[in-house]
């Protein structure tokens, strides 16, 4: 990890393990009932759909909501947390962008989330740790991070824009509206045109664990998604594609990065949106 753009960004099991107690730890999952049935010793959990959402319309925390959460959850501006969770650290790297616009200045995500925690057999508890109220002021967000749906759209076909979408092949090319099971659907399938189908799962080893710079690089460098571009990542709602901004933005060091998390449910609903299948 030592040669990733910021290595401090991601932490490793060991490392949790020996600086545990010096640090919050937050479980984030797709499944919010996999807390519940286990987690990392001293870990909290946020739930995505209600704790960092907005429940009267669709959007992510507003600054209130935000440090608010933050209080609760017993985390000062200076707190170290540490972001796991199921399926590759999807929504944990989701909470993570969400810390990013709000300014918390040292948050983590833990390499190769609850897979690899659970492949390498490390403890794991149900007992709910008890957290005590902190203070806690964000600065105003910095929505520089965030694409929105006039943004992508008045950046269409500019040669210094790069669109990825991470989503499945399947997804991308229509043949299915969303993965199965999955609630949150749209109107009509394909992707934004112009983009390059760079899935999620790409910048990950078979344990969870991103892959090295070198491998990284090959893949996004190679369908012309450089660091000289500004990026725009997208999926369906915002969690895949938070990862693959984390991947560019803190593994590569890209520069201009911004996680378009209306994403798909906003896109394939609009009426005369340009698509392409």
């Amino acid at each position: 990890m030592s040669n990733y753009a910021h290595p401090d960004a991601v932490v490793s099991n060991d490392w949790l393990a020996e600086n545990k107690d010096k640090v919050v730890i937050v479980e984030v999952d797709v499944d919010t009932t996999a807390y519940e049935e286990g987690h990392i010793p001293g870990a909290i959990a946020w739930n995505w759909t209600s704790q960092l959402s907005d429940n009267v319309q669709r959007d992510i925390l507003g600054k209130e909501d935000f440090e608010k959460l933050m209080q609760e959850s017993g985390i000062s501006p200076d707190t170290t947390v540490v972001l796991y969770g199921d399926n590759h650290n999807w929504f944990a790297a989701w909470a993570f962008w969400q810390m990013k616009i709000f300014g918390h200045k040292d948050v983590r995500l833990l390499n190769g989330g609850r897979k690899k925690w659970l492949m390498e057999g490390r403890e794991m508890v149900t007992s709910v740790p008890s957290t005590n109220t902190s203070s806690y002021e964000a600065p105003a967000g910095d929505y520089s991070l965030r694409a929105y749906m006039m943004d992508v759209r008045t950046n269409l076909g500019k040669a210094d824009t790069a669109l990825v979408d991470v989503r499945s092949g399947a997804e991308f090319t229509g043949e299915v509206l969303a993965p199965a099971g999955l609630p949150e659907t749209c109107q009509r399938g394909g992707h934004i045109p112009g983009a390059k189908n760079i899935g999620w799962g790409t910048a990950a080893n078979d344990d969870g664990t991103f892959k090295s710079v070198e491998d990284l690089k090959s893949i996004y460098e190679g369908q012309g998604v450089t660091s000289d571009k500004n990026v725009v990542t997208y999926c369906r709602i915002g969690e895949r594609s938070s990862l693959s901004w984390f991947v560019l933005k803190y593994l590569l060091g890209y520069e201009n990065v911004q996680n378009y998390d209306g994403s798909w449910t906003e896109w394939g609903n609009l009426v005369g949106a340009p698509i392409e299948k």
